[in-house]
């Protein structure tokens, strides 16, 4: 840039204030700052539309690259399964080409589910029922009136 220091400045602002006048320099140096401010706004749109185009074409060669790895390793990964598959194929062929293996195949089915068909309801407890018994603990609940008619005594009745 231009490097302009104080005196310079005072020498060019005495010389428009002979040339253009008292009336007209609040004016035209408004004017000219304008015109600076505009000029300094274009240079610096057209240094970061540069820096976008820069940085545009530093992605694209970014993506290429990531583009390519991206296929090397499709690539790799498509022949190691095919590799695999191939070999799986070859060992299935190989068990099932023996004959044993078929009929032992077909004389036992698999194991079939079964529900347990329990009332899970119910509320059951850890202790077992003969841990109970042995204990003396009881083991069912009973209303007043069945409690009352079980310990009644023999002769009475109502």
């Amino acid at each position: 840039m231009l490097d302009f220091g104080f005196d310079k400045i005072a020498l060019i602002g005495a010389v428009a204030l002979i040339v253009i006048g008292p009336e007209k320099l609040p004016r035209v140096a408004r004017t000219v700052g304008t015109l600076l401010g505009k000029a300094q706004r274009y240079v610096s749109d057209v240094k970061a539309e540069v820096n976008r185009s820069i940085e545009l074409e530093e992605l694209q060669k970014m993506k290429t690259q990531f583009q390519s790895a991206v296929q090397d390793v499709e690539q790799s990964v498509r022949q190691e399964v095919d590799s695999a598959t191939q070999a799986f194929d070859q060992s299935w062929r190989d068990v099932t080409s023996d004959s044993s293996y078929e009929s032992a195949a077909l004389a036992a089915p698999p194991p079939e589910y079964r529900h347990p068909r329990k009332n899970w309801r119910l509320k059951r407890g850890a202790t077992p029922m003969w841990f109970k018994q042995k204990a003396g603990v009881k083991r069912h609940t009973q209303s007043g009136a069945a409690r009352v008619a079980r310990f009644r005594p023999p002769g009475i009745h109502r």
